[in-house]
């Protein structure tokens, strides 16, 4: 909420520097109009000055204080995308917000909107002026801030919690997010499957076989090795034929 009642302040005094330039904004939207050879009809919308100042501007002073007109309505615009995500809202902020929302869209018809007291802008305008051509361009910047204030006012009196419910739900969604990434990250890798090629198979099966000759081959030693033990105990040591003790 902080964050939002700074952005508002900075606004607030980019306006003022604005209103105190009236004379100068309606002497550049008059000149823009005579170059587009359209005195006829009202300044409707924040669209319709952008135009002039892209197609029909041809001095710094006129460029200049357009293009201060229309950042301001950028900021606002910006400003109501902050206050949206701020917290869910209640059917008063709703409201408010939806009416900031139409009012800065760069199509919307301003051409029967008036700033009323204590605001004087539309004062300083003539009356055909202010009926015709100019009454609703000047009244937006300052209708809209009045309805930001409503809106913080407003939200400022709802309970402490429920905007801290609101951040705490936002943390904790992005806080799980986090970590089902960094759980699929870390996860291991299931077992790799064995491959084995046709030079392999016929290593491990040349090896199968020589293990099992090996073994027959140990088998048949320790049988002959016995079966000559077995022959010694029976007939006694060896001796040299013809020599015989009794």
């Amino acid at each position: 909420m902080n964050e939002v009642k700074e952005c508002l302040r900075n606004i607030e005094q980019n306006y003022k520097l604005f209103q105190q330039q009236q004379f100068t904004f309606i002497a550049a939207l008059d000149h823009t109009r005579e170059n587009a050879h359209d005195k006829i009809r009202p300044i409707a919308s924040i669209g319709q000055v952008q135009a002039y100042l892209d197609h029909h501007c041809n001095n710094s002073t006129d460029r200049r204080i357009l293009l201060m007109f229309l950042n301001i309505c950028s900021d606002l615009n910006k400003l109501c995308q902050k206050l949206e995500a701020l917290h869910a809202g209640t059917s008063v902020t709703n409201n408010i917000l939806e009416k900031c929302k139409l009012l800065v869209s760069p199509s919307n018809d301003l051409s029967t909107i008036r700033a009323k007291y204590p605001h004087d802008v539309v004062n300083h305008l003539s009356c055909d002026e202010a009926k015709n051509h100019y009454g609703g361009v000047v009244s937006l910047i300052p209708i809209v801030l009045d309805c930001m204030k409503a809106w913080v006012a407003h939200s400022e009196k709802l309970p402490r919690n429920y905007m801290q419910n609101v951040s705490d739900g936002s943390a904790d969604s992005q806080k799980r997010t986090q970590q089902d990434g960094s759980a699929k990250a870390s996860a291991p890798l299931g077992p790799r499957p064995a491959i084995l090629t046709t030079a392999t198979q016929t290593l491990v099966s040349y090896k199968g076989c020589s293990r099992e000759q090996n073994s027959q081959r140990g088998k048949k030693e320790h049988l002959n090795g016995t079966g000559r033990n077995t022959w010694k105990c029976l007939n006694g040591p060896w001796k040299p034929p013809g020599k015989h003790s009794f």
